[in-house]
């Protein structure tokens, strides 16, 4: 007999993010391009200073590497948070496999198998996994689209919390929204934990994109929360290299880090080759992250103003990271995705879009909602825009959709009238 798996995993979700890949594969050996909305895979060049470093590597011998991280790589990482007025110890800095591993980290170490994480939905979908790995288990804090999906009030968390609760999970700015949470909603938070002694994770990996002169507040410039919080950082975004699997886990609770530092023994070592790659960054001419910010400001704005052409779809202007969680006049946004990779063309080309139910916890929330990655260039993005409003409009038709005297009912998560 074979033998059966666990039941974690058999819990264990798949990625909403990439559950339609094998149609998008289908569509290109049609011979159909496909616009990728659906994925935060930027697709601007890693920094030359960053790529050099790959030539310039002359050990002999790939070692292991320390367990919290070389010592270039933390005094580095010291360098760059003190640039941002955030004064840390070498031993408050672990460099970790991606900022996956450190949120992995974190919620193990925070928290005992069953007890509960409160995040606000939508949320990065692959929390669920963590969760899942971790055993425990995640309570969502729903925000709204008529609100930006800004911080609900205190009510909302008050209600939320249980005697089993350990931890918030906050992601800023915010993957799949788009939103930049303030100073004060940041306190709100903050204050709510201390109340309750709870731990803060701070997501922090889209840190500098935020836009329109807006300024991403990091959890740990709180005074007085100092104990409640661990960031989790990565330079797969700032610096359009996802592929090196490198990031980081900050704290300045000893407790939190040593335990953490426990785990990082038990696998050996965060890539010692990224770490060496990543000092290139060292180099990278001043105004590059200008350069950057202002590019994905100018594709937002690209995305926004397209989406709002296309009638019966409403989303507030997102404010950073690249992400936006997009409602469409669809019934199910994961039948209408499937249908443009299935069976739409315009001129040869489709677009895959990621349904936005999977970053929900609360069943029928995001049903006709989609998040939208505006990583492509701007005029890439127009054709996606041109080919997605199309193939909404004969979707529209062939499901029946188009009847005025058909009322489509939104979904609560953003129920609003357009500004």
């Amino acid at each position: 007999m074979t033998p059966e798996i666990s039941n974690r995993g058999h819990r264990m979700p798949s990625s909403p993010i990439r559950r339609l890949s094998p149609l998008a594969d289908a569509a290109k050996n049609r011979g159909t391009h496909v616009f990728h909305l659906n994925i935060g895979q930027p697709d601007l060049e890693t920094p030359d200073a960053i790529r050099r470093k790959l030539s310039e590597i002359e050990t002999r011998v790939l070692c292991y590497s320390p367990s919290a991280g070389t010592p270039e790589f933390i005094a580095w990482m010291q360098e760059y948070y003190s640039g941002l007025n955030i004064d840390l110890g070498s031993n408050q800095i672990m460099a970790t496999t991606g900022g996956s591993e450190a949120i992995f980290f974190a919620l193990m170490a925070c928290a005992d198998e069953g007890e509960e994480v409160l995040v606000v939905e939508p949320f990065y979908t692959n929390y669920n996994a963590f969760a899942t790995m971790a055993g425990v288990r995640l309570v969502p804090v729903t925000s709204r689209g008529r609100d930006g999906f800004h911080i609900p009030p205190p009510s909302v968390w008050e209600r939320a919390l249980t005697p089993e609760t350990r931890i918030v999970l906050l992601c800023n700015p915010n993957n799949p929204t788009g939103t930049v949470y303030g100073r004060e909603e940041l306190i709100q938070v903050a204050t709510f934990c201390r109340k309750h002694d709870l731990f803060l994770i701070a997501d922090e990996v889209y840190r500098e994109f935020a836009y329109d002169d807006r300024i991403s507040v990091s959890a740990l410039t709180l005074e007085g929360y100092e104990d409640l919080v661990v960031m989790v950082d990565s330079l797969s975004k700032r610096y359009s290299a996802c592929g090196i699997r490198l990031g980081s886990l900050v704290t300045r609770n000893d407790d939190v880090f040593q335990a953490c530092l426990r785990m990082a023994q038990a696998r050996l070592s965060a890539p010692g080759l990224a770490q060496m790659i990543a000092l290139g960054a060292r180099d990278i001419p001043a105004g590059y992250t200008e350069e950057v910010i202002g590019e994905y400001q100018r594709r937002r704005d690209v995305l926004f103003e397209g989406l709002q052409q296309i009638p019966g779809v409403f989303l507030r202007k997102p404010e950073g990271a690249f992400y936006c969680i997009a409602r469409l006049p669809v019934i199910d946004s994961t039948d209408f995705s499937e249908w443009l990779l299935r069976e739409f063309a315009l001129e040869g080309s489709t677009v895959m879009l990621t349904p936005a139910e999977g970053f929900y916890a609360t069943i029928g929330l995001g049903l006709n909602e989609v998040r939208l990655a505006y990583v492509l260039n701007e005029e890439e993005l127009r054709s996606a825009l041109r080919v997605l409003g199309a193939g909404l409009s004969e979707y529209r038709r062939l499901r029946g959709l188009d009847d005025p005297e058909l009322e489509l009912v939104p979904s609560e998560a953003s129920r609003s009238s357009p500004p």
